[in-house]
């Protein structure tokens, strides 16, 4: 059995004019996430390991970050936002913590090797410049913007994900109908949808993308 590698991704987060931001990197034109805009964070090192998982990644979350960015956290500033295994259809698979933290003051300086830019945004303009086709995601990204829109504030975005159970999205693809499926979906387990049936996907067949949970 392949074991599939552990990643972090690290939200930061800082109070802007009615709403949160959060920093976006772009990674080059190469890679599994070649010019995709995402969070930081990366493959979990040998340097992070500790007998827990979840400490592990929080460790790997700050080091990448600090690695990208050049902004240092310490670890226990993290607030576990969601964890993410990814779909078989992936040719490059990583199981993902996401942490979120408030954005320590100083400059974002990229490291060129692992991004070529970098933007202070709102989550509702990613959103919107995704669905415009001019900033490009991937449905972790996309789904934590999602969830990040519900917050006015950073004090309140952490208060209320500190109150949730770590969200958990196992992936699975149906490149057919262009959907990505989480649990809680009745089309998770291959069953037919139905029109009141439960829904926990993401319609990611054409722009602008769909989250539909209920």
């Amino acid at each position: 059995m392949t074991v599939i590698p552990t990643a972090a991704t690290l939200v930061l987060m800082r109070d802007g004019a009615g709403a949160i931001e959060v920093l976006l990197l772009q990674r080059p034109d190469r890679g599994a996430f070649a010019g995709a805009w995402v969070f930081p964070g990366g493959k979990v090192e040998p340097v992070d390991r500790v007998d827990d998982e979840e400490t592990t990644a929080r460790n790997a979350a700050v080091r990448e970050t600090a690695e990208e960015s050049g902004l240092v956290v310490t670890p226990d500033a993290l607030v576990p936002l969601s964890h993410w295994s990814p779909p078989e259809q992936l040719a490059t698979k990583f199981i993902t913590w996401f942490f979120v933290a408030e954005a320590p003051a100083g400059e974002v300086v990229v490291q060129q090797a692992e991004a070529v830019a970098a933007r202070w945004i709102r989550p509702a303009d990613a959103l919107k410049q995704h669905g415009a086709g001019t900033l490009r995601l991937f449905p972790p990204t996309w789904v934590t913007l999602d969830t990040l829109m519900a917050y006015p504030t950073v004090d309140a975005a952490i208060a209320g994900i500190g109150r949730h159970e770590l969200r958990r999205y196992a992936t699975k693809q149906d490149p057919e109908r262009g959907l990505a499926i989480w649990a809680g979906d009745e089309a998770y387990d291959g069953l037919p949808d139905t029109e009141e049936g439960p829904r926990h996907r993401l319609h990611v067949g054409a722009l602008p993308w769909r989250f539909e949970h209920r």
